[in-house]
């Protein structure tokens, strides 16, 4: 089963983040094997972390719960809030796979909040899969309700990506957050 984290950090947590980078990389490398894509949101000027997104294979929810809730960044407390979601790969690919991994350009994350209470809309918008590092839906833990969508991609204009979703009337509210490729350097 696949599972997209959004760990949202506290403010002030960017010291904490920075000594922690090596406990942090040591406990990502456990899941190595099964990981989609992974790496962090930025701040506007992208020099800082605003949250940590990962996106991995996992046994099922109980291995879940150990990767959200025992990883070393949530324990330390540089998390406000951790959202847990099932996740179905649309691309069939990773982040490792991602032709224009190479390119200077700035990536986002696009997180589509769907509807409360909505049922998914049947189809997932259009988007141009040479851009996409990752694109997915999101479940509820139980997988019986559709709760939105997670992108992470290579965008000109990634608020037009960020209309697309909203132009559906299926989504609530949709996020655009930078992202930078995460994991060792």
């Amino acid at each position: 089963m696949d599972f997209f984290f959004y760990c949202r950090d506290r403010d002030g947590a960017g010291e904490l983040r920075e000594r922690l980078v090596k406990e942090h990389w040591a406990f990502m490398d456990r899941y190595a094997d099964g990981m989609i894509a992974r790496g962090p949101t930025l701040t506007g000027d992208l020099e800082g972390a605003t949250g940590s997104v990962h996106i991995v294979e996992l046994a099922g929810a109980e291995a879940a719960r150990v990767f959200a809730y025992e990883e070393p960044n949530y324990l330390a407390g540089v998390y406000r809030s951790v959202m847990v979601r099932r996740y179905v790969d649309l691309l069939g690919r990773t982040m490792w796979d991602f032709p224009g991994r190479g390119e200077p350009r700035e990536r986002h994350l696009i997180l589509a909040h769907a509807k409360p209470l909505a049922d998914w809309p049947g189809t997932e918008p259009a988007l141009d899969r040479d851009r996409l590092i990752a694109y997915g839906r999101l479940l509820s833990e139980n997988t019986e309700d559709w709760e939105g969508a997670a992108v992470i991609g290579q965008f000109d204009d990634p608020y037009a990506i960020r209309d697309v979703f909203a132009a559906t009337g299926a989504y609530d509210r949709v996020e655009v957050h930078p992202w930078t490729f995460g994991g060792r350097r």
